[in-house]
């Protein structure tokens, strides 16, 4: 039995969940979301918690197992607290700028990028070399993070550009002189 398909999926009182032919949608106080699921498996409901079955043992069912219980505990997760992505700008005279909804970035290329998040995304620069990317769909946050991220990935020299918080770079040394 999958470890992570076998634990129970706890719901909230404010947060609805309907699954009915091959559909989860999930509505709580920050939004709603939905997704395909499965026709195969099977979700039982008892009072505050769902719970994702198997109908066999086989190799299909078992993947789908845990990928199922997932995806339906991210969304309750999602309307309830939402997801954050915080990104590092480091490099001299790199910095962030929130515009209206859009980002303005100078990443040290000859023009400035104008970044417009999807719908459902919030971009937040706290200060100029920080940004956050906040919203209830933890694939779509974590897919604007890659994007920003991959306008000036950092390098392994002097360690410029934008990383995730908490990322580790690993750096290379530099030319020697004879």
């Amino acid at each position: 039995m999958s470890r992570i398909g076998k634990l129970p999926i706890k719901i909230p009182a404010n947060v609805e969940v309907e699954i009915n032919k091959g559909v989860a949608r999930v509505k709580g106080p920050k939004g709603e979301l939905k997704t395909n699921v499965s026709l195969e498996m099977q979700f039982e409901r008892e009072n505050d918690h769902l719970s994702v079955k198997r109908p066999s043992d086989g190799i299909k069912h078992r993947s789908l197992h845990g990928l199922t219980r997932t995806l339906i505990n991210n969304m309750v997760l999602g309307v309830t607290e939402g997801f954050q992505k915080n990104l590092e700008i480091n490099g001299v005279g790199f910095k962030a700028e929130k515009r209206g909804k859009g980002l303005l970035l100078s990443l040290g290329y000859s023009h400035t990028i104008f970044f417009v998040p999807p719908d459902g995304i919030n971009i937040n620069t706290p200060v100029p070399t920080k940004i956050e990317v906040n919203g209830i769909d933890k694939v779509l946050v974590g897919e604007v993070a890659a994007k920003i991220r991959s306008y000036r990935p950092p390098e392994p020299y002097k360690g410029k550009g934008v990383r995730y918080e908490g990322e580790m770079v690993r750096r290379k040394a530099g030319k020697t002189a004879g």
